[in-house]
């Protein structure tokens, strides 16, 4: 169950021209196969924090997509940066090796919520409210919310030929992602699933990852069309850099939240998007920690 409004999307594509219903009836919460499906995904979540529903869209959706991420493309906002996992500066009260104080590049883009237009696909299938009720089954949560922020509630993650995501790890408890456009070559996902935990950030075992150390690393080949929800708060992870002759990764990210009204961070907003929203520094100023996680 979620709170978000059931009017009707002014996308002109239906929603079952988009999602697979009848392979995923995720808006038939009684049957069996939907049932199965959440069943599937708790399991995968609760062993490996990461869960994929491939292919949920219908492969007539993704040029629609496609089309409407290359058409929103002028609002990409492109850096190239170096960063630690924890999206922080480094600390010289420690070692010089010490993970926090390790940084690599993270380069590529993304493009904001207030790039889409109203009549968007992408936009559509985010804010439809039999999937967040879906997406919350399968983390095992009585509702979820459509993120509030006015820039990182629905973005587009962009990396052209030579980028990369560094690793990291993610504000909110868990991430909602479909990929729309692969790279030909590179551009995997790769995590650790809970490499760490709410009393334990185990450095020793960021550092090892770091190091190009990919003991405890699973790597997934997504494909256009597949959703993917993760728990990335404890989960280390990256995108693996795209080969030169590759053509663009685009990957919608879907961000939901617990509570509503949720506002992302001041300084992590200027980071991905170049600039921040009085609504940010507004949420800066009332911001509480629910707990001491350095990211």
């Amino acid at each position: 169950m979620n709170t978000t409004t059931s009017t009707q999307h002014p996308c002109p594509t239906p929603i079952s021209a988009l999602i697979d219903l009848e392979r995923y009836p995720v808006d038939q919460p009684d049957s069996a196969r939907y049932a199965a499906l959440v069943a599937e995904a708790r399991t995968t979540l609760d062993a490996e924090g990461c869960a994929v529903i491939p292919q949920l869209l219908h492969t007539t959706a993704l040029p629609i997509m496609s089309a409407e991420i290359l058409g929103i493309r002028p609002f990409l906002h492109e850096s190239k940066i170096h960063i630690n996992p924890y999206f922080s500066e480094g600390d010289p009260s420690l070692p010089d090796d010490h993970a926090i104080n390790t940084f690599a590049e993270r380069s590529g883009g993304f493009i904001p919520r207030d790039a889409f237009d109203a009549t968007s696909a992408i936009d559509a299938v985010y804010q439809w409210p039999p999937l967040l009720a879906f997406i919350a089954d399968c983390l095992g949560l009585p509702e979820i919310h459509c993120y509030a922020d006015p820039l990182a509630g629905l973005t587009i993650n962009a990396l052209d030929p030579g980028q990369q995501f560094a690793w990291h790890y993610d504000t909110n408890d868990f991430a909602v992602t479909i990929l729309v456009d692969e790279a030909s070559a590179g551009g995997l996902f790769q995590y650790s699933p809970n490499i760490r935990s709410s009393g334990d950030e185990n450095f020793d075992g960021v550092r090892a990852c770091q190091d190009e150390d990919l003991a405890t690393v699973q790597t997934l080949q997504l494909r256009p069309g597949d959703l993917q929800i993760f728990r990335g708060r404890f989960s280390l992870h990256r995108v693996t850099r795209v080969a030169p002759e590759s053509p663009p990764r685009h990957t919608a990210v879907f961000a939901y939240t617990e509570k509503p009204d949720v506002i992302g961070r001041l300084e992590r907003t200027k980071q991905l998007f170049g600039r921040a929203l009085p609504a940010h520094e507004e949420a800066e100023r009332s911001r509480a920690r629910s707990d001491e996680l350095k990211d």
